[in-house]
């Protein structure tokens, strides 16, 4: 990762994070408040009136089946359209009622890791006095370290990972408020996702006074000559490369095996072989999940998110590459209009670029949720092969995502205190790759999982 060297960083600075994290609190609550509580308590009376309306519906229906007034799913029948129009209407109450309470809840939860991050990387930068930063830094200003954030990060990693069975079964019961699930079970995660902040802190501190200058070189092939730092993340692209090359690939091999909507109407299955319904099939126009009408449910607003979140990622890559094209200018100039208003300065320019990128990136995040949960409450859940392979590359996905957004939280602090310019720009550059590798692995999962 970063080394120490290029200058000191008063408590002052380490302090701002504090001030940028209460901002960020804030707002999550706020917008949590907003759409979470507010707005998904009327869509839940919405929803809970529509129960009403079908469990009366579907009283009746059955009454007219019992007493021969009518035929059971005889679409025609006034009874029968009566009982199903209601039985759709509690559906999509039920889903707009979700979509309002997960996307609060997702925008708190973002909000609430970007602001320990903030507030715990502050805490510990800031604890010691400002002596100490100045001896720290004084003798060795253009020099890189060797450091250990990457030791205690993985040590959390490894922590949250063997926790995680039980923090995924204790989160779940917590949360729907069944006994299954206690605190306790979040215990051994917990203490993982501390020890992983901890070395983010720890990373933050080597890495913000870096000023550009001792950027170690490679001495030997086939990377001879250039910053060790743009080799390492090319070798980490290249495995993350073959990481989701297993997710496309499995998911190609069953998908040749299954007796899809699309393969039985071409006439590929027998007339005996059961479908298997994919994502697509809950997601686009003519899939293979019907009401009771008969009527095919797939439509384009369900498949909304995942379309909004391809070009949301797209344009996340072009925001990045300018705030990349804005720190290494050497004469700045301000454009015309509202742009100019936004941009003033190149200090200002390179910190919005990468705000809207962490807007756009945080986004992408809620709205997968929001789209996870139409899902499951659809039907489609992991608990079968199409859906385990669709939660598993997706989710993959999103947390490299997350990932990307944390170390753009990062970024941004430094825009706002210590700064980025034409010197020490390489870091957005490195980011930078990530970020487009991340992009591209969803233009390729879209496509494979939304529309196929």
């Amino acid at each position: 990762m970063g080394g120490a060297g290029g200058g000191d960083v008063k408590n002052a600075v380490w302090m701002r994070a504090l001030v940028m994290a209460g901002m960020i609190l804030g707002l999550s609550i706020a917008a949590y408040v907003a759409l979470g509580v507010v707005a998904a308590d009327m869509k839940h009376q919405t929803w809970t009136d529509e129960k009403a309306d079908y469990a009366d519906a579907k009283n009746a229906y059955d009454e007219a089946v019992d007493a021969d007034v009518t035929v059971e799913n005889n679409t025609d029948s006034p009874i029968f359209v009566d009982y199903a129009n209601a039985y759709n209407d509690k559906v999509d109450a039920h889903l707009s009622y979700l979509t309002y309470r997960v996307a609060g809840l997702a925008i708190l939860f973002v909000g609430i890791i970007f602001t320990a991050f903030l507030a715990i990387s502050g805490l510990v930068n800031s604890s010691r006095p400002d002596e100490d930063h100045d001896d720290h830094h004084g003798h060795d200003e253009h020099e890189h370290h060797g450091s250990a954030s990457p030791i205690i990060f993985s040590f959390g990693c490894l922590l949250f990972l063997l926790g995680f069975p039980e923090f995924a079964d204790g989160l779940h019961g917590l949360m729907m408020g069944s006994s299954k699930g206690t605190i306790a079970d979040l215990s051994l995660s917990m203490i993982g996702l501390t020890v992983v902040t901890v070395g983010v802190a720890n990373w933050w501190r080597e890495d913000l006074p870096f000023n550009g200058y001792g950027e170690q070189l490679a001495t030997s092939d086939p990377f001879n000559g250039q910053h060790i730092r743009k080799a390492g993340i090319w070798v980490f692209l290249m495995s993350e490369v073959m990481v989701f090359a297993t997710f496309f690939s499995s998911y190609l091999r069953m998908r040749t095996e299954w007796c899809t909507k699309w393969a039985q109407d071409d006439g590929k299955c027998s007339s005996d072989e059961p479908i298997v319904l994919t994502a697509s099939d809950y997601l686009r126009p003519g899939g293979g999940v019907v009401d009771k009408f008969g009527d095919s449910v797939g439509d384009f607003w369900t498949m909304l998110p995942g379309a909004v979140n391809t070009f949301a990622l797209i344009i996340s890559s072009y925001t990045i590459v300018l705030a990349l094209k804005v720190a290494k200018s050497h004469d700045y100039k301000a454009p015309g209009g509202f742009m100019g208003k936004l941009m003033p300065t190149k200090k200002a320019a390179i910190r919005n670029y990468l705000i809207i990128t962490l807007i756009l990136g945080s986004m992408f995040i809620v709205l997968k949720l929001v789209e996870w949960s139409h899902l499951i409450a659809e039907g489609f859940t992991i608990g079968t092969e199409q859906g385990s392979i669709f939660y598993v590359a997706t989710g993959a996905h999103g947390v490299h995502v997350f990932a990307g957004l944390l170390i753009m939280l990062y970024m941004i602090f430094k825009a706002e205190t210590t700064e980025w310019n034409e010197d020490n720009a390489q870091g957005i550059e490195y980011f930078g790759l990530y970020w487009h590798f991340v992009d591209l692995a969803w233009v390729v999962i879209f496509p494979a999982f939304y529309l196929y």
